[in-house]
C-alpha cells in the first residue's frame, strides 16, 4: 500500500527527473508499481498532492520548532523569525523542486492554488503568535489594523521566499539577511509607535476637550 509520504516523494523524483508533470495518474502509478486506486486514496489530482506537499513543508516547521525547550520562553518576534529560519532550512533539501514548482506558477497578484494549503497552515500560526504577542502588550491592538497583521506575515514570507528562489549566496546567507530584516521591520510595524501615542492624545483631548472651560482655561 503506497504512503502518503512515498507518493510525495515519487512525484517530486518524477518532475525532477522529467521536466513535467506525469500525463497521467495511470502513467505515474505505473511507474511507480502502485495502482490508481492507491494515488487517489489519497490524492484527488496532482495539484491536490503539490498543494500537499507544501503544507507538509509548513506543517514539518511547526512541529520542530515547537518541540524546542525555550519556545514557550520565546516572543511572537521570535516564534515568527523560528519559522521563517526553520522553513527555508528544511527548503534547502528539496530545493529543486521548490523552484520547479513556483516556476510552473502562473504570473498573478493572488496567491498560486498550489500554495493555497500551506498559506492555510501559516496563517493559523501567524494568527496564533500575533493573538500572544497583543495579549502580552509585545504588539499593539489597532482596531482596524490588527486583523491585516496577518496579511502582512505572509506577504513578507512570499517575498522572502522569492528571494530565496533567486539566491546565489553561499548557504544562502543573503537570504538569511532578508528573513532577519524583513520578519523584523514587519513585526516593528505591529509594535506600538509615536503614531499610536499621537492618536491617544488626540483621543484623550477629544474625550477632554470641554475641561478647559470648566477648569476656567479657556482663554489659553
Amino acid at each position: 500500500m503506497a504512503s502518503i509520504e512515498g507518493i510525495r516523494k515519487a512525484y517530486m523524483d518524477f518532475v525532477l527527473t522529467e521536466g513535467a508533470q506525469p500525463k497521467s495518474v495511470y502513467i505515474f502509478a505505473k511507474k511507480n508499481k502502485m495502482t490508481e486506486a492507491e494515488f487517489y486514496q489519497h490524492f484527488g489530482s496532482f495539484e491536490a498532492l503539490e498543494q500537499s506537499i507544501w503544507e507538509g513543508f509548513a506543517l514539518n516547521t511547526l512541529i520542530e520548532i515547537r518541540g524546542q525547550q525555550v519556545w514557550p520562553e520565546y516572543s511572537s518576534r521570535e516564534k515568527g523569525l523560528s519559522f521563517f529560519y526553520a522553513f527555508f532550512e528544511q527548503l534547502k533539501s528539496s530545493r529543486s523542486f521548490a523552484v520547479y514548482s513556483i516556476q510552473q506558477q502562473p504570473k498573478s497578484f493572488t496567491t498560486p492554488r498550489v500554495f493555497e494549503k500551506l498559506k492555510g497552515v501559516f496563517e493559523g500560526f501567524a494568527q496564533e503568535i500575533i493573538k500572544e504577542g497583543i495579549e502580552t502588550g509585545e504588539l499593539s491592538d489597532r482596531r482596524f489594523f490588527s486583523k491585516k497583521y496577518k496579511d502582512a506575515l505572509w506577504v513578507q514570507f512570499g517575498f522572502v521566499l522569492h528571494f530565496w528562489i533567486n539566491d546565489n549566496s553561499t548557504g544562502f546567507e543573503k537570504t538569511d539577511e532578508a528573513i532577519e530584516k524583513g520578519v523584523n521591520v514587519t513585526f516593528d510595524l505591529f509594535q506600538r509607535s509615536p503614531i499610536d501615542n499621537l492618536f491617544e492624545y488626540g483621543r484623550f483631548l477629544v474625550k477632554n476637550g470641554g475641561m478647559q472651560e470648566k477648569m476656567g482655561f479657556g482663554q489659553f
